[in-house]
Formats: C-alpha cells, sequence, structure tokens
C-alpha cells in the first residue's frame, strides 16, 4: 500500500493507533503462530448471497403482493420490525406460547415455513452465475494461501456463520483436504469425534512414521449449513450431509439450517451445535492462538461471549478484527491483544472487506513452496532436454 491509500485506513492495537504501513508484517506475523482459527460472518459471501436487510425487503414484498399469501399477511405486518432475525424470533415466541394454551399454530408455522424456505432459497445461489463465480474465487484465494502451513503448526480452523456452499466448493476445487465433522461413504453422517482426527501420510513405507497432511483445515459451520438435513439412521447422531442441487428449490426434508433467531434454543444448545460451539471454545482456549474475525457483525451474543471469555482466561491468544465495529465492547476496552483494521483507500476500496484482505493482506504461505516446485520442474525438464540432445 501507498502511503496515499493508506490516509483512510485505521490500525489499532487495543486503543493505540498504529502505522497502516504495519499492518501486512503484523498480520504475517500473527498468521504464524502455533493456533490460528478464523471467524466469517456474511460479508466474506456479499455479493452472491443477500444481506438479511436485502432478504427482508424481497420477503415483505412478496408477502404484499401474493394472493396465495394473504392469511399469513396481516400476522407479518403486526410485527413492528425490519429485520428478519427479530421477526423469526417473535414469531418464534408467539408459536411456543399457543402451544402452551393449546391453540393453533398453523398461521404462525406457514408463516414460519415462508420466511425460512425463501431464505434457503436465497442462500443456495446459482454457483455459475457471475457473481457466485466471483464470490467462489475469492475462498479458493483464500484457501490456497491458508491451507498450506508448515507442518509443525496446526491446521487452520474456519469457523462459520454462513449457511452457503463456497467453502465446501472451493476446498473441493482446489482438491484441498477438509474435516467438517462428517464422514462415511454413501452416507455422510455427523460425528463430533471425527474433530479430534487428521489427515495423514506415511513417509516410511517400512515404518509405521506418519507425517500430517499440510494440505488441510477443519471447517466448522457454526449455524449449520443447507447441505444437512435431519433424519434417524444407523448412527448415534441423526444429522446427515446431503448433495444439494445448484440453485435448486427447498427439498421437503427437514434441513437443520438454523435461521438467526436466539430464541431457537431447543435446537442452537442440541446437537450438532453445541458440539460445534465447544470446539470454538476449545479451539480459542489453546495457548499461542489468533483468531482473525472477517465478515462477521458481531450479533451472536453466546459467539462473542466465547471470544470475550477466550480473552478473560487465555493470556496468549490475539484476536484480528476487521471492521470497525465502534459499538462492540472490543473496540472500547484497552487490550494490546486485540487489533482492528478498517477503513478506505483513495480508490474507495474498504480495507476490511474480504476481497481486499484475502488479496492485499494475508500472506503467501505457500509461495516459497510454489517457487521451489516450478524450480524443480524446470530444472528437471531441462536436464531431460539436454541428454536428449
Amino acid at each position: 500500500m501507498t502511503s496515499n491509500q493508506e490516509e483512510n485506513i485505521s490500525f489499532y492495537q487495543g486503543n493505540e493507533k498504529l502505522e497502516t504501513n504495519k499492518i501486512e508484517l503484523k498480520i504475517s506475523e500473527l498468521f504464524s503462530v502455533k493456533n490460528v482459527s478464523f471467524l466469517f460472518g456474511a460479508g466474506t459471501s456479499a455479493g452472491a448471497i443477500p444481506t438479511m436487510v436485502k432478504m427482508q425487503e424481497k420477503i415483505t414484498e412478496q408477502i404484499n403482493t401474493d394472493p396465495e399469501l394473504s392469511d399469513i399477511k396481516d400476522l407479518y405486518l403486526k410485527i413492528k420490525d425490519n429485520n428478519l432475525e427479530k421477526i423469526l424470533g417473535i414469531l418464534y415466541a408467539k408459536n411456543y406460547y399457543l402451544e402452551g394454551v393449546s391453540e393453533s399454530t398453523n398461521v404462525v408455522n406457514k408463516l414460519i415455513n415462508y420466511i425460512e424456505t425463501q431464505m434457503f432459497n436465497k442462500i443456495n445461489v446459482d454457483i455459475e452465475s457471475d457473481a457466485s463465480q466471483k464470490v467462489l474465487e475469492l475462498y479458493k484465494l483464500f484457501y490456497q494461501k491458508v491451507a498450506l502451513r508448515n507442518k509443525d503448526l496446526s491446521r487452520v480452523n474456519i469457523f462459520t456463520t454462513n449457511n452457503d456452499l463456497f467453502n465446501e466448493r472451493a476446498l473441493d476445487n482446489l482438491n484441498i483436504n477438509f474435516n467438517n465433522g462428517f464422514g462415511g461413504g454413501l452416507e455422510r453422517v455427523f460425528n463430533p469425534a471425527r474433530f479430534q482426527y487428521t489427515f495423514s501420510r506415511k513417509i516410511d513405507p517400512n515404518l509405521e512414521k506418519f507425517e500430517p497432511l499440510e494440505n488441510m483445515v477443519y471447517l466448522y459451520k457454526l449455524h449449520g449449513s443447507i447441505s444437512w438435513i435431519e433424519k434417524d439412521g444407523n448412527s448415534l447422531f441423526n444429522i446427515h450431509e446431503v448433495p444439494i442441487a445448484n440453485g435448486s428449490k427447498k427439498a421437503e426434508d427437514s434441513h437443520v439450517l438454523i435461521y438467526p433467531t436466539p430464541l431457537k434454543q431447543n435446537q442452537s444448545l442440541g446437537s450438532p451445535y453445541s458440539d460445534l460451539i465447544r470446539e470454538f471454545k476449545t479451539k480459542l482456549a489453546q495457548p499461542n492462538s489468533v483468531l482473525f474475525i472477517i465478515g462477521y457483525s458481531f450479533s451472536d451474543e453466546h459467539l462473542n461471549n466465547i471470544v470475550y471469555q477466550s480473552l478473560a482466561s487465555n493470556s496468549s491468544i490475539s484476536i484480528v478484527i476487521f471492521g470497525e465495529y465502534p459499538d462492540c465492547p472490543l473496540a472500547k476496552i484497552k487490550d494490546n491483544r486485540i487489533y482492528r483494521i478498517f477503513g478506505t483507500n483513495t480508490n474507495s476500496d474498504k480495507i476490511h472487506h474480504f476481497e481486499n484482505i484475502v488479496k492485499n493482506i494475508l500472506p503467501n504461505t505457500d509461495e516459497n513452496k510454489e517457487k521451489t516446485l516450478l524450480d524443480e520442474f524446470v530444472a528437471a525438464l531441462a536436464s531431460n532436454e539436454a541428454t536428449e540432445d
């Protein structure tokens, strides 16, 4: 970054403002610690997946204009809120009350199902569209940078509140191994014990000697996924991962996808979510850790509390927040373990957006490896040509 580009960029450590030309150096330094985790929010898929505000506007328009939705229109319009999270929270609370007094929940359930189905359809985007391809390329570049770390360091952990499939598609496209807690052949079933597994390769054919694979990440979908369904099976856990057709409408299966409402405690406190939350706590409790927070709005209090608890109990953790978030407690306390990076350059590009982070800030950890492989290939090719001559 040039000095002109840095004019509207802020870099804080605690409450102290640092020189912005040190951002990349500090990020590279933090990325080299033993345990690295990322927390992704909706901002990482922005551009392909509409924001909750946009979803709410579209759903309101459809309910107001579709005659077939007249029976749920009055109830929807009575809710004086423009936030889908709060709307669903109110509806689940009303549903719980009606069940408690033995009154009909048909209209409430229909409205809940309609909102959730619309959200599902808007999350399950057409991956071939230009917008989706652009976001997918960013995810692929991200994983190209983070998947190949020194094998003596822990594998990178990706925690995400997003329900889309960009992470999985990018990892598959790059042939990078990932552990998301599901295993099996024809039926992929959730098993939290798998988070303790690692992928290794045998380094001596004559000895039982192994080393962990370098191209490996752990993926934790804290709010579920559009590819998860709940059904009975031959397993201790009844959560299955299934293929999802590109841009398809919601299937009849019972999708486990958690919609962002704090009142769905019966789901958010049960498996697999309790297992995923426990993993989040465990990883942030490890010594010599760093958590990079990208595109996350700090709207999930149960996740925020885990971050706060990690700062209270783990003296060797660092938190890097990409974004200003002036109302967040982490932006107000004087703690040198907390870094914040935000602002715009002269091109009006926001430095804390996923695209800029991936392209300009994250270090190229595999750069030297790629160069070495290329050099070896060119040298071998030249040697072969010389032999033939």
